[in-house]
Formats: C-alpha cells, structure tokens, sequence
C-alpha cells in the first residue's frame, strides 16, 4: 500500500494490489496518509505458496481492474 503511494506522489502511474484479509487495513493506510483514493485493486487470499498455476489464474482475475485503476478508473473491493 505505502508503495503505490510514494509512487502516486511522485506522479508515477501505480495500483496497489491488496488482498482482501488487508484491504481494510488498506483503506486505513491510504486515509492516515492523506490519499484515501489511491489507485488499488483486491486479489483473494491467500496466494503466498499457492503455486505457479494460481498466481496465473488470479492475474486474470484482476488483470482487467489493474488496467481498469491505472487508466483512472475506480479502485475495486
């Protein structure tokens, strides 16, 4: 999250990808940071250790909102 922030404030197109055990704790971090609207996007939990074949399948799954929040389009929960 604190990443596509400081990428955000320096004008770098960003999307913080979040899962969504966290993205309660996202919302928290953007707001106590003064960008409650930074570009982010929801991925399902867990993918840590999931394997190879998942992280593919959940790419898909967001792909289409990353390109959606870096051309302006609203964050996804």
């Amino acid at each position: 999250m604190r990443d596509g922030v400081n990428l955000a404030r320096i004008g770098v197109p960003a999307v913080a990808l979040v899962s969504t055990e966290f993205w309660s704790q996202g919302n928290f971090i953007a707001r106590s940071v003064g960008m409650p609207d930074v570009p982010r996007v929801a991925f399902p939990h867990p993918v840590a250790g999931a394997g190879t074949a998942n992280m593919i399948r959940v790419a898909g799954l967001i792909r289409d909102d990353i390109i959606a929040a870096l051309s302006g389009g609203s964050r996804t929960s």
